[in-house]
C-alpha cells in the first residue's frame, strides 16, 4: 500500500485504550496530519464516551485537518486490525465528512 501527496495514505493504529490515526504521502516521506484519542482537541470530550464513540471523533478530526488542506482522497490502511468495531467506526465517520476511499 503507497500514498501519494494527492492520495496519501491512512494509516490507523489501535490500543487497548486509544486510537491512532497518520495520513502519509509516502513519495515524500512526510506525514501530512495525524489524530488520536490523546489529541488536545478532543481530550476533555472524549472521557465519557465509549471507545467506538471515540474512534468517531477521531475519524472527524482528522476528516477536518485533511480538507483543510486541501485533500479529498486517501488510500485506507488498516494494517493488522480488522475492518470491525473502532476500525469501522473511524472509517466511517471519515467517510461521512466527505472523503473518498
Amino acid at each position: 500500500m503507497h500514498g501519494t501527496e494527492a492520495k496519501p495514505r491512512l494509516s490507523v493504529f489501535r490500543s487497548a485504550l486509544h486510537i491512532y490515526v497518520q495520513v502519509i504521502a509516502d513519495d515524500m516521506q512526510r506525514t501530512l496530519a495525524e489524530a488520536s484519542t490523546l489529541s488536545q482537541e478532543l481530550r476533555g470530550n472524549l472521557s465519557a464516551l465509549k471507545k467506538v464513540d471515540q474512534a468517531r471523533e477521531v475519524g472527524k478530526l482528522v476528516s477536518k485537518r485533511l480538507q483543510d488542506m486541501g485533500v479529498s482522497q486517501v488510500v485506507f490502511d488498516r494494517g493488522r486490525f480488522l475492518y470491525h468495531g473502532r476500525v469501522r467506526a473511524l472509517a466511517e465517520a471519515v467517510r461521512e465528512a466527505g472523503l473518498k476511499f
